[in-house]
């Protein structure tokens, strides 16, 4: 084979490569731009309890995410459940949404978390994610009433139909009286699905073991991802508008506040007490819970009470009182529960006050400047009255009328009088049966 004929054959497996690299190339570049390049993914946890904290944290992230043109918007799936309220809000929120959503359920959408779930576009499960379980729980852990649970039920339904899933299963994942024993959910038991019984069931549109793969399989492998976590306020604003942190935190108001009542200057107690109420107050505005009428009502009841101190009477007082609870109440997102914790907090301060009083009195604290504690005692030289018991027996005359008081003239000694019985005329002959303090009793002789 001659020289020039290899040249060309090189030069032709060399064309040939360029082309298949070249293609390749273009091909690579299809795919990736199919898979998400240039677009903005927005990651959102949903985590912990669901409570109002969570839906002012969704509400601020997800107009971010609107805000920002995002492409799509990942809600990242972790909580045990909790309140129906906020779970309400929170899947309306997400139905209002034009961005495409996807929840990913890390580990558990339980109760209310499983609700949220429902209104998302499509769901994709972990390995180990469990979704159900969604039974109407009271605070104290008995089962709701039954128009709180019929309620649910409805609320559970509409939410599985609103995204085009069969109800059913929203359904007994609320009510344990729907027989699915192919599913680990006789009755009597709610249903709760593993991913494969979820995609069985078009409740899940595949498993994934990680973000990565997840994107993936929503073709947004390239896509430009923007996480979001809660700003420190809002950390703080959960907790503090947990339910079972409000009454403490009310208690502990109550008491430090009546325990500063019976201690000598302003000390540690009153601190406690007030910063506890700010406390309150702080996590519900963050929340979006409490608004600008019930700081000016709390100021108000301030001030009043305050005044209580200057201009007695316990009207300013239950007024300031009153004005207090009012803007309690108006920052509470459950007036029940706001009715349990300010009785839970009312409790606390009536058996602090019985202890403190019995134990310290009430000559400590603020009480010593308002509560008189002279006494006219006859070591200092008083005398609240003279028992005139030298008189009994004396005889006198009547110098005016008896009717049945008036006065009665004894050795020259001018002396209010009373009669025993009926009238008595003037200059008739009396005499003194019995003293009682002040009270000089008399009849009339026949002498």
């Amino acid at each position: 084979m001659s020289v020039k004929r290899v040249t060309l054959y090189i030069v032709m497996i060399a064309a040939i490569f360029l082309s298949f690299f070249t293609l390749t190339v273009n091909i690579g570049a299809a795919a990736i731009a199919q898979q998400g390049g240039g677009k903005t993914v927005y990651v959102i946890p949903i985590e912990r309890e669901v409570e109002r904290g969570l839906e002012a944290f969704l509400s601020r992230t997800t107009s971010e995410a609107i805000e920002a043109g995002a492409d799509h918007i990942i809600f990242e799936i972790d909580t045990p459940g909790g309140r129906v309220d906020s779970a309400g809000q929170i899947g309306s929120l997400i139905q209002s949404l034009d961005i495409p959503t996807t929840a990913y359920i890390v580990n558990e959408a339980l109760s209310a978390g499983s609700y949220i779930a429902l209104f998302s576009d499509t769901i994709y499960f972990n390995p180990h994610a469990t979704m159900g379980a969604s039974g109407v729980i009271n605070s104290d852990g008995t089962a709701a009433d039954e128009k709180a649970q019929s309620a649910w039920l409805a609320q559970m339904r509409s939410a599985a139909e609103s995204t085009g899933r069969d109800p059913l299963y929203a359904a007994a994942m609320a009510d344990s009286s729907i027989d699915l024993p192919e599913y680990g959910a006789p009755e009597g038991k709610f249903l709760t699905l593993g991913p494969s019984d979820a995609i069985e069931v078009g409740y899940s549109d595949g498993t994934v073991n990680d973000r990565v793969e997840l994107l993936y399989e929503l073709e947004l492998s390239e896509a430009a991802i923007v996480e979001t976590d809660p700003s420190v306020a809002e950390e703080v604003a959960r907790f503090l508008t947990n339910p079972i942190v409000i009454p403490i935190l009310l208690s502990v108001a109550s008491l430090g506040l009546i325990v500063e009542l019976y201690s000598p200057g302003f000390g540690v107690p009153g601190i406690m007490g007030i910063v506890s109420l700010l406390l309150f107050f702080y996590g519900h505005i963050i929340a979006g819970l409490a608004g600008m009428e019930a700081i000016v009502l709390l100021l108000l009841g301030i001030i009043l009470i305050a005044a209580e101190f200057f201009v007695p009477g316990g009207i300013l007082g239950s007024l300031g009182i009153g004005a207090i609870i009012g803007s309690l109440f108006m920052s509470g997102y459950d007036l029940g529960h706001m009715s349990m914790s300010i009785g839970i907090a009312f409790l606390v301060t009536l058996v602090a006050a019985v202890i403190l009083f019995r134990r310290i009195g009430m000559d400590k604290g603020i009480f010593r400047h308002i509560i008189l504690k002279d006494s006219t005692t006859t070591e200092q030289g008083y005398v609240s009255a003279v028992n005139r018991l030298e008189l009994l027996g004396l005889e006198g005359v009547a110098l005016t009328p008896l009717r049945p008081s008036g006065i009665g003239l004894f050795d020259n000694e001018r002396i209010d009088v009373v009669s025993e019985g009926g009238f008595i005329n003037k200059d008739k002959i009396i005499k003194v049966v019995k003293v009682e303090g002040v009270r000089v009793v008399v009849k009339e002789t026949n002498e």
